[in-house]
């Protein structure tokens, strides 16, 4: 054992120090490219992981060769942004894990003009005096949705969360037990209530309630009636609900507010679309609902926020409460959600400007058309570690929208043996330039192409399979 451990100790001194492989000849070219700090970085790690190394049995002293090679490949991990493209090729379009939707190209340029310059964000430039930041989304959004008033803040939870601490703190919320929603990451409307400062009153059955119901839980201590969309479930069977405009009218007659979490939001008619069709605000608004809360990213296909629009006087008063502060979007989310807004003004035809929705209306030939023509291209790829093959898949919205809704896709499917060897290749496939996400389900690796929109993503994937044998080699 003593002999051992003064073997290792032997190899660790005989390594290079850092400012001799610093200096290196064949890293003078890398040191211009990328400067000191970072070379330094990479050496140091290199080094580090080497002597550790030889502190195994067996283990042999690098060459020059070999530790170049590392400290450049400890150099690409340092330069390699994790906010990383990759291809969604899951069949859920709208994925939380990966983004949710991709901008369209008029909020892009949006953002890289905010992102430059200083922009009247808070600043009146018709008075020269300080404004507000949400003027720059106000008007459009009450054109888009027929409300009086809006206000934007970072997400829809945080929507939610403004909304009942303005209106509700210190008195009731009463909501239909069957609409107790959960989404991800363990967000539950019951908490954010209790958060809010709000007391739950649930009324009625997990799958009925009645107006009834409502009109029996009304007290003087009810501050507002909520409706939560169930985008992310569904429940069929025995069922009944009470409609927005009978929601409204039992608020109204107790002279409190009727408020609607609509959760993915969208605003234009999904059904034009070929698509399953989604509740828009201006259909709650013109419902009774007094605020309705809905996102700026999933269906609707912008940046990720959180829109309140309703009463003016409701705004106001979310406007001038603490919370709205600490919860404000900053200049390049509301830059990219005017641009985005903007496309629903003007455009004819939004699904043609916007990616999100340029996706979910893909025609299934055309999905089927390019998995036949990249079909060559994977499969050489692939040869001696799987098979492929085109089938028909269905693909989801994703992000809680249309949870029950499939559109017609297709996908280059994986086979292989065995189950470990499947799960290397997906391996390998996420160790590509772009990594590309696929999904494995039922014995095989699903690669649906909905979402491999444009001809530009087509040609880098392509190009790009070349580095799959040695990405499979290295997936381990």
């Amino acid at each position: 054992m003593m002999e051992s451990t003064t073997m290792s100790e032997d190899l660790r001194r005989r390594l290079p120090a850092v400012n001799t492989l610093l200096g290196h000849s064949l890293l003078a070219g890398d040191r211009g490219d990328v400067g000191d700090r970072v070379l330094t970085r990479a050496v140091r790690e290199t080094l580090t992981a080497w002597r550790a190394r030889l502190g195994t049995e067996g283990a042999a002293l690098p060459d020059e060769a070999t530790l170049i090679a590392e400290v450049r490949a400890a150099v690409g991990r340092q330069r390699c942004r994790r906010a990383r493209p990759v291809f969604n090729l899951t069949g859920t379009v709208i994925h939380t894990n990966l983004g949710r939707s991709p901008l369209g190209e008029r909020a892009i340029e949006a953002v890289v003009d905010a992102a430059r310059h200083p922009v009247a964000l808070e600043y009146a430039l018709e008075t020269g005096g300080r404004g507000d930041r949400d003027n720059l989304v106000e008007e459009l959004l009450i054109e888009l949705t027929g409300a009086e008033a809006a206000t934007v803040v970072n997400n829809n939870a945080a929507a939610v969360l403004l909304a009942l601490t303005a209106l509700g703190a210190g008195r009731e919320a009463i909501i239909s037990r069957g609409e107790m929603i959960e989404i991800g990451g363990a967000f539950r409307m019951p908490d954010v209530m209790t958060a809010a400062g709000c007391r739950l009153v649930e009324v009625g059955a997990t799958n009925r309630t009645h107006a009834r119901d409502f009109r029996g839980a009304l007290s003087e201590q009810s501050g507002l009636i909520v409706k939560a969309h169930t985008s992310n479930y569904h429940v069929e069977g025995f069922t009944a609900s009470v409609p927005e405009t009978e929601l409204a009218a039992i608020a109204h007659g107790h002279g409190i507010p009727f408020m609607i979490d609509l959760g993915s939001g969208a605003l234009t008619d999904f059904r034009a679309l070929g698509l399953p069709h989604e509740v828009r605000p201006s259909e709650a608004i013109a419902a009774g609902a007094d605020l309705v809360t809905f996102s700026g990213d999933k269906l609707l296909g912008g940046p990720q926020a959180g829109i309140v629009v309703g009463r003016r006087e409701l705004i106001s008063r979310l406007k001038q409460h603490p919370l709205k502060r600490a919860l404000r979007c900053d200049k390049l989310i509301l830059a990219a959600l005017e641009a985005t807004l903007s496309v629903y003004r003007d455009s004819e035809a939004p699904a043609r400007e916007l990616p999100t929705l340029a996706m979910l209306t893909r025609a299934e030939r055309d999905i089927v058309t390019q998995a036949e023509r990249l079909l060559p291209a994977l499969g050489r790829a692939v040869a001696g570690i799987a098979e492929c093959a085109v089938r028909a898949c269905r693909s989801q919205l994703g992000s809680g929208s249309l949870p029950v809704d499939r559109l017609d896709s297709a996908a280059l499917v994986l086979t292989s043996p065995s189950g470990r060897e499947l799960g290397r290749l997906e391996r390998a496939l996420r160790q590509l330039p772009r990594p590309v996400i696929g999904r494995v389900h039922d014995g095989a690796l699903w690669l649906d192409l909905r979402c491999l929109a444009s001809a530009d993503d087509e040609q880098v994937f392509v190009d790009q399979l070349e580095f799959l044998p040695d990405a499979w080699q290295a997936a381990t």
